[in-house]
């Protein structure tokens, strides 16, 4: 597929390389010869995402960095990437990630035991909730390169996989997935894997998973049914949005559902 408005991949290229500056919309918009009307929009078009969004979801994919690669203080961490308040980094960390900075730094402990878990069940049939009175979503997930691991999938409410999913799940391997009693609203449906021979940073630092996402919203509306959904994970590309929740966490809390459906 040609991307739309490919002069947006400079941009997003030089974002990367002054993540760390001032990067006012007035600047970014100069920079691909737009007024900062006409940028925002077709940045939000190409991309799913406000520019000034992007950016905060960057930014946070660098503390994330920040904190399992140095020993700098929480602090000084929110700093570094322009929170000038601790409580404000703290809470739109937490929000987006899943965990406070300090817990995810220390998720690095838990990782590869959940992964392992994961791996010791492998074969598992996905946790299935029980059918309500809402809709059921269903599909199908392949990838373009061979693949042997777990595949983590949910529906979002933003064209991002950060904070939790409003409904997601776990599988063991490509093929069919299922949400089941999905509300009707507006949800993106956001994938990556997970592959065996992966460690703990690999999961924590998801920057090299396949992944997808769904770049037009699925419309959940009451009484209608949902198209079927075909799924292709990928390699990382330079328009993809960060993984900013912790998949860590999302093991954790399917192992955890898994377990209550078993007792």
């Amino acid at each position: 597929m040609i991307n739309r408005y490919p002069e947006i991949d400079e941009l997003i290229a030089y974002i990367h390389q002054h993540i760390y500056e001032p990067l006012p919309l007035s600047q970014l918009a100069r920079f691909v010869g737009y007024s900062p009307y006409h940028f925002t929009r077709i940045f939000k078009a190409r991309m799913g995402l406000s520019p000034h969004y992007y950016v905060s979801s960057l930014r946070l994919q660098k503390a994330k960095d920040l904190l399992l690669q140095t020993n700098m203080s929480v602090r000084d961490i929110g700093l570094e990437i322009g929170q000038q308040s601790l409580g404000t980094f703290t809470t739109r960390f937490t929000e987006r990630v899943g965990v406070s900075p300090s817990d995810f730094r220390n998720q690095v402990l838990h990782a590869d035991n959940h992964f392992r878990s994961l791996q010791r069940l492998k074969g598992w049939s996905s946790y299935l909730p029980a059918a309500g009175p809402f809709s059921t979503i269903e599909g199908n997930v392949q990838a373009e390169i061979p693949f042997e691991g777990v595949i983590l999938i949910g529906l979002f409410a933003k064209p991002i996989p950060e904070g939790i999913p409003l409904y997601g799940t776990i599988l063991s391997s490509l093929g069919e997935f299922c949400f089941t009693d999905v509300k009707p609203g507006t949800y993106y449906l956001m994938a990556t894997s997970v592959s065996w021979e992966m460690q703990a940073m690999d999961i924590l630092l998801p920057q090299a998973t396949l992944r997808t996402r769904s770049r037009q919203p699925i419309i959940v509306k009451p009484y209608s049914s949902v198209p079927y959904q075909q799924v292709m994970l990928h390699t990382p590309r330079l328009d993809d949005p960060p993984i900013l929740i912790s998949l860590p966490l999302l093991m954790n809390n399917f192992l955890n559902s898994l377990s209550q459906s078993v007792n």
